[in-house]
């Protein structure tokens, strides 16, 4: 454990940072798998949605700094691929 007043707060915003890089992460995640069961159920409004709303949170992931640009539009480029294969 840091003795350093500043490395001990270093540390608690360090641990702070990480878990909003986590929510992120879990969120683009869940969505993802959600607009793969839309797809897979042939709902297109639902698929839709789910797209709109992932590509949103994997925008907002990269301007926060969460996910690294390339990191972001290789998933964006995957999720409209498996939209498109609904269509």
């Amino acid at each position: 454990m840091a003795n350093i007043p500043s490395q001990k707060k270093r540390i608690k915003r360090s641990e702070r940072e990480r878990l909003e890089n986590r929510r992120y992460t879990t969120k683009i995640k869940t969505y993802f798998h959600r607009l793969e069961r839309a797809v897979a159920g042939s709902d297109d409004s639902q698929a839709d949605n789910e797209h709109r709303e992932l590509v949103q949170t994997i925008d907002k992931a990269v301007k926060r700094g969460a996910i690294h640009r390339n990191t972001g539009a290789r998933k964006k480029s995957r999720a409209a691929r498996v939209r498109r294969g609904a269509a």
